[in-house]
């Protein structure tokens, strides 16, 4: 299986032949913080993505310590102006909202402590897979700081009231705690991490790409609309949906009894 490298010093980003792009977070000493530099990188890799007619996925990891432990604090308090706070937090929604547009699915892989932004980048994924040993809070709370952004991402993966608990008190939750509140999808042994999250990828591969992006596009429409729009956006893809060329041959597979033929 070859392998594209195109790295940024605190960013790895590699490209697979299956289509996989795996981003690392590579600032361990800052326990991978949401720096301006970070960020910066993030956006460039998840445009080159958004680009690459045939990716299929993307996987979110880390090295160190930590997965990510939120926004850079000191570089945030060396600039204490309103409008360079606005346009920080406007480049982190831009980011955030990048992985919820993007046609593949995006995989976060915990490893470990996942706080504030670095909880939000969890919560924004479309699926999450973690460590038993990863611990998740929104704590910003602590100094004064409400984590209003990783609200908004915390609060469409988890009940309200759990959600509030964590914003208002910080207090963090284990992995177990966040595969219970529908914050992460699966809590594996630390050693089994990558390998869990291979066996994913797999699943998702042997989807067709198409359906697959249509799906996703509109799991999160409906979710911002009322049942009846959601019903008719709904039933608009799937329409969509049974006349691309992926349906009809998964159909006439299972009416024939084999496989469907699907290119790859």
């Amino acid at each position: 299986m070859e392998t594209e490298r195109m790295n940024d010093d605190i960013l790895l980003h590699t490209r697979d032949s299956r289509g996989v792009h795996t981003l690392t977070l590579n600032n361990p000493r800052a326990f991978n913080a949401l720096s301006e530099a970070m960020m910066a990188a993030l956006q460039r890799a998840l445009d080159a993505v958004a680009a690459d007619p045939q990716a299929r996925a993307v996987v979110l990891a880390a090295s160190g310590r930590a997965f990510c432990a939120g926004h850079d604090l000191k570089e945030m308090r060396a600039r204490p102006e309103l409008a360079y706070y606005q346009a920080l937090f406007a480049t982190c929604s831009r980011l955030m909202l990048t992985i919820r547009k993007l046609e593949v699915p995006v995989i976060a892989q915990v490893h470990a402590l996942a706080t504030a932004a670095g909880c939000q980048l969890v919560a924004q994924c479309d699926l999450a897979v973690a460590a038993d040993g990863a611990t998740f809070g929104v704590n910003g709370i602590d100094v004064g700081l409400f984590c209003a952004t990783p609200g908004v991402a915390l609060s469409r993966n988890m009940g309200t009231k759990q959600a509030m608990e964590m914003l208002l008190t910080g207090d963090f939750i284990s992995a177990e705690q966040a595969r219970e509140r529908g914050l992460v999808n699966r809590v594996v042994a630390a050693d089994d991490l990558a390998a869990e999250v291979e066996r994913l990828v797999v699943r998702l591969l042997g989807k067709p790409r198409e359906a697959l992006a249509m799906g996703k596009g509109l799991f999160y429409r409906q979710l911002e609309t009322g049942l009846e729009s959601a019903y008719q956006l709904a039933g608009q893809t799937m329409a969509c949906n049974m006349m691309h060329a992926v349906a009809q041959e998964g159909v006439q597979a299972f009416i024939d009894k084999r496989a469907p033929a699907w290119k790859s």
